[in-house]
């Protein structure tokens, strides 16, 4: 029941949405936040707020929401029983953008990173769902002071940090989209960009403290040999390739029937080749543009991922999100997530599934 949750609302400045009786941290604001229940002297971060405001919890489950997220009433009803399961540590809601006028407001609405789409899914690194955001979460708080609360060193990527953390610590971590959150969208055009570069700065940090984990593109070697050579403009080799890794899974799953094993196989090199044009716009783009000034090949393979985009918009979503992935990258002296992982290389006995996981967006 409701009674064993405590909200946790952080703020800098004015929140615009504090749920009834939650407690209000004010993050160092200035002026002071009015009516707040535990004030930081400085801004610290959202880490540190939510960890000053879980220190004040008395309740067995603590939700964490932030200050511009509208949560439904009753929102906690369809959340509470997953943690009848005693394993069970953190239960997120789907996070949608609130519906808004013009082309930002309908890019956040159907393109959100805090959106993890409409099906449930145990959270964990490598997984389809591989975060959630703390935009608004619910969490055991014994299995949050287990593992040291937030990290109060990251100003983004703290939430996926906590997730991978209660994970390894052996708590399970599961999304529920049934109940859904709304936030509110970034005002203009710069404070989005300043967002998006702001996620993607998270992405060298938590490679540090959480190695192999992250990834620009994670796809079958096989497949990527196979898109390699399309590049190299060798489409023979390229299609000899791909029926080389459709026999190669007929041999590994006896049990399917060959031509579904082909078509496993295809669908999973033309996946990897979504995820690797993903990676050249959201990571690899300065090495790619840099080589395409004196290759021909090169410059179309770089205008063939511009347009795999599908959207303009996804385009400057993700160079920006890429801007701060170099930011990170050169702050924390790590090439970590540049690195592509090839899995399934021939011999291996594991089939690939050729699924790439995208870097984390966080909120």
């Amino acid at each position: 029941d409701d009674a064993q949750v405590t909200i946790v609302v952080p703020t800098h400045g004015e929140p615009a949405h504090v749920p009834p009786g939650a407690i209000l941290v004010d993050d160092g604001s200035c002026p002071a936040v009015a009516g707040s229940t535990v004030r930081l002297d400085a801004n610290r971060g959202p880490g540190a707020a939510r960890n000053a405001g879980l220190a004040a919890v008395a309740t067995p489950l603590v939700a964490f929401v932030d200050a511009d997220v509208r949560v439904p009433t009753g929102w906690l009803a369809d959340l509470l029983p997953h943690f009848d399961d005693d394993r069970v540590g953190l239960v997120a809601p789907r996070v949608r953008s609130r519906p808004a006028a013009g082309p930002l407001g309908r890019w956040e609405r159907r393109h959100s990173p805090l959106d993890l789409g409409p099906d449930p899914a145990r959270v964990r690194a490598g997984s389809r769902v591989s975060y959630v955001p703390a935009a608004a979460i619910v969490c055991r708080v014994d299995a949050v002071r287990q593992v040291g609360g937030f990290d109060e060193t990251l100003r983004f990527g703290e939430d996926v940090d906590l997730v991978w953390r209660l994970d390894a610590a052996g708590w399970r971590c599961r999304y529920e989209p049934a109940v859904e959150a709304e936030h509110d969208p970034r005002p203009n055009w710069r404070a989005w960009a300043r967002q998006r570069i702001g996620y993607g700065s998270s992405a060298a940090p938590l490679s540090r403290r959480h190695p192999g984990a992250l990834a620009p593109v994670r796809v079958s070697g096989w497949s990527a040999a196979v898109w390699g050579l399309c590049i190299l403009g060798r489409p023979v080799l390229a299609a000899a390739g791909t029926a080389a890794t459709g026999a190669a899974l007929v041999r590994k799953l006896p049990d399917v029937p060959p031509r579904t094993a082909f078509g496993l196989a295809t669908t999973g090199t033309l996946l990897a080749g979504e995820q690797l044009a993903a990676a050249v716009r959201r990571a690899w783009w300065p090495i790619v543009a840099l080589a395409a000034i004196r290759s021909a090949r090169t410059r179309r393979m770089l205008v063939a991922a511009l347009l795999a985009a599908g959207h303009p918009l996804r385009v400057v979503d993700d160079l920006a999100y890429s801007i701060g992935v170099w930011r990170g990258v050169a702050r924390e002296r790590t090439v970590a997530p540049l690195v592509p992982d090839l899995t399934s290389w021939p011999g291996r006995s594991t089939p690939s599934t050729s699924v790439a996981e995208p870097l984390p967006s966080t909120g």
